[in-house]
């Protein structure tokens, strides 16, 4: 099954985060392929510590937030590398695999959607795919079991309040 968490509003990753706690609850494997992220000091990139190998991150973006209206060639050979990592990880036999992001990635043209198409067309059916992300191209809406769209009413950052630990990351 195929999984989109979709949307302006705040909480897609953590949706995500959501549904693998749920799977290594269960014993299931989680594997999480983040773009366009890379800092390590997330609560998702630290639990990796105390799950053991049920559930790990990889991470194919840099310590910065990428300017999405003008990605240079390093983010998009990133996200490049975080496609072809994704495709290996299915080595792995992960019952859950997250693609944090992923959406995000393609529509700010880091990655091409034909690619990532290809990923998820040679997805063995025993997985679960959680793609995650705003602007989520509408192939991937077309082939996903489920879509979930989260709508920003109001955040704490339209208060100047800044991104908390344990809350934000």
């Amino acid at each position: 099954m195929i999984y989109v968490f979709t949307g302006d509003g705040g909480g897609k990753t953590i949706a995500s985060l959501g549904f693998a706690m749920r799977a290594v609850g269960q014993g299931q494997k989680v594997v999480m392929v983040q773009f366009l992220k890379g800092r390590k000091d997330t609560g998702e990139y630290k639990i990796q510590k105390k799950l053991g190998q049920k559930f790990r991150v990889y991470q194919f973006g840099g310590e910065k937030l990428i300017n999405l209206n003008h990605p240079s060639a390093k983010d998009k050979e990133r996200a490049k590398r975080g496609l072809d990592f994704a495709k290996k990880a299915l080595k792995q036999k992960p019952d859950v695999l997250i693609l944090d992001e992923i959406n995000y990635a393609v529509a700010a043209g880091l990655l091409k959607v034909s690619d990532a198409m290809a990923l998820l067309r040679m997805l063995p059916n025993n997985i679960n795919v959680v793609l995650t992300g705003r602007r989520t191209p509408k192939e991937f809406i077309a082939i996903a079991d489920g879509v979930s769209e989260i709508i920003k009413i109001k955040h704490s950052f339209d208060k100047g309040v800044p991104a908390r630990r344990g809350v934000e990351y």
